[in-house]
């Protein structure tokens, strides 16, 4: 390899660090961003130069007909559609790892070439982990889309299945690395498809962001090990930080959910995770005018806001700026509370409220402000339901048992914006909507945030 192409992997790599750096604050997302992008395309234009292409025309035309999908793709999906978008461009990562896993298979199987006992294992483990990663998340975006239920898929006999394609796997790795032959690989490519689907639809609820998350390593992994196959080491390096990256946000996802990533996997198979009704109840609930809420938080010392997918949805963020704004000329003290999934992804609700002009400073993170909601006034649930749902810490069989939740319900008074009664993502009933304390403000977001703004402009 030319010492320039050396160089420029070189270049390309460090700034891949620093992207992953920059991206590491809310501050320096943009930038670090920007850095990996640029690094990306750099890298991108050095293989047309190093390398003797073939059909460059069509690369070229697959290259600018994806740029044009990706750029358009992400232009037009909603702030709310975020972790589906990242869960397809993860599979499509996943299943263009293996598919060129495959297709260098075939080529060293064609002009008959010695394949190295480890060139044939980095196949096995390409086409094996890119095809879980491929069907894995084409079934996190089918359950965050809602084309599926939401809630664990489990029936009688699947850890039987789930054992038997396992073993499958691990058979059919071996005897490709052995042995590299193009019936064996197709049929494990067919076996991680199968495993891929296998080991997401137990999974559901606030689970799903995990999953991603674990997928996303998935997909580093195997475009490390393409990087050792064609000899590319940007690949590999590129593919290293995202494995070892996404392994650890994986871990720090779990640990935030209470669980571990076994259990998140796997904790299905032991019938917990299917309970929960999933529909409306008729209980009977408090509920109130804008303009009565208004005056309770008009009125308030201390309040405390829960913000949520809901919020998202409505793109009420503005407005709910605005109100803040309002309280605080009126001498009231306003924290947003965090919960660390907050509208399903770690990060997602910082950026939100981000396009409203809302300082960092007012975000608290779950941690920090949990002992603070004692001594809040009033406590103004907005879109979010499972993040403060007591079922976490109350009911062994619940979904989201163990996951670290706000402790609204310790507030003084909690105001609900919903549009319905209808359950969360996790699909269970929320005990505290029902406590004496509590209060129902319906309606969509947007609009009732704009009641409740010119309520308490009124006061």
């Amino acid at each position: 390899m030319p010492t320039w192409v050396q160089l420029a992997y070189l270049a390309a790599g460090v700034c891949f660090i620093l992207a992953l750096k920059g991206l590491s604050s809310p501050r320096t997302a943009r930038r670090g961003n920007l850095i990996g992008a640029a690094a990306a395309a750099a890298a991108t234009v050095v293989v047309f130069f190093q390398t003797d292409l073939q059909n460059v025309q069509l690369i070229i035309g697959a290259i600018v007909i994806g740029s044009v999908i990706g750029a358009v793709g992400a232009r037009k999906v909603q702030m709310t559609q975020m972790p589906q978008m990242v869960a397809l461009f993860n599979g499509v990562g996943g299943g263009a790892a293996a598919l060129v896993a495959l297709l260098e298979l075939s080529e060293f199987l064609h002009v008959g070439a010695d394949i190295e006992s480890f060139t044939a294992f980095a196949t096995a483990f390409t086409v094996l982990i890119g095809a879980v990663s491929f069907a894995g998340s084409v079934v996190t975006f089918a359950k965050l889309q809602e084309l599926m239920t939401t809630r664990p898929v489990v029936f009688a006999g699947m850890p039987v299945v789930v054992g038997l394609v396992v073993v499958g796997s691990i058979v059919l790795t071996v005897l490709l690395t052995i042995s590299p032959e193009m019936p064996v690989a197709v049929a494990l490519a067919v076996l991680g498809l199968a495993f891929g689907l296998l080991l997401v639809l137990p999974v559901g609820g606030a689970d799903v962001p995990i999953v991603i998350s674990l997928l996303n390593a998935f997909t580093g992994l195997t475009v490390a090990a393409s990087g050792y196959i064609l000899e590319n080491p940007l690949l590999l390096i590129a593919g290293t930080l995202v494995g070892a990256s996404g392994t650890l946000l994986t871990i720090l996802m779990a640990k935030g959910m209470g669980r571990s990533v076994l259990n998140t996997l796997f904790g299905a198979f032991r019938g917990g995770s299917t309970l929960g009704g999933g529909t409306a109840s008729d209980r009977p609930v408090k509920s109130a005018t804008p303009e009565d809420v208004a005056i309770m938080l008009g009125y308030a010392n201390r309040v405390i806001i829960v913000p949520g997918y809901g919020l998202a949805v409505a793109q009420a963020q503005h407005t709910l700026r605005e109100l803040v704004d309002q309280l605080s000329d009126r001498g009231i003290t306003i924290d947003y509370a965090i919960h660390p999934v907050a509208g399903r992804m770690p990060g997602h609700m910082n950026v939100l409220l981000a396009e409203a002009q809302v300082p960092y400073e007012q975000l608290r993170e779950m941690d920090d402000i949990n002992g603070e909601f004692k001594s809040a006034d009033v406590v103004l649930v907005v879109g979010a339901n499972d993040v403060v749902n007591p079922a976490a810490r109350t009911e062994p069989g619940a979904p989201i048992y163990g996951m670290p939740i706000l402790d609204a319900d310790h507030a003084q008074q909690i105001v609900f914006m919903k549009r319905s009664m209808r359950p969360g993502f996790a699909g269970i009933e929320n005990e505290l909507l029902f406590d004496p304390k509590t209060t129902l403000l319906f309606g969509d977001a947007k609009d009732t945030m704009g009641k409740l703004l010119n309520g308490v402009k009124g006061l």
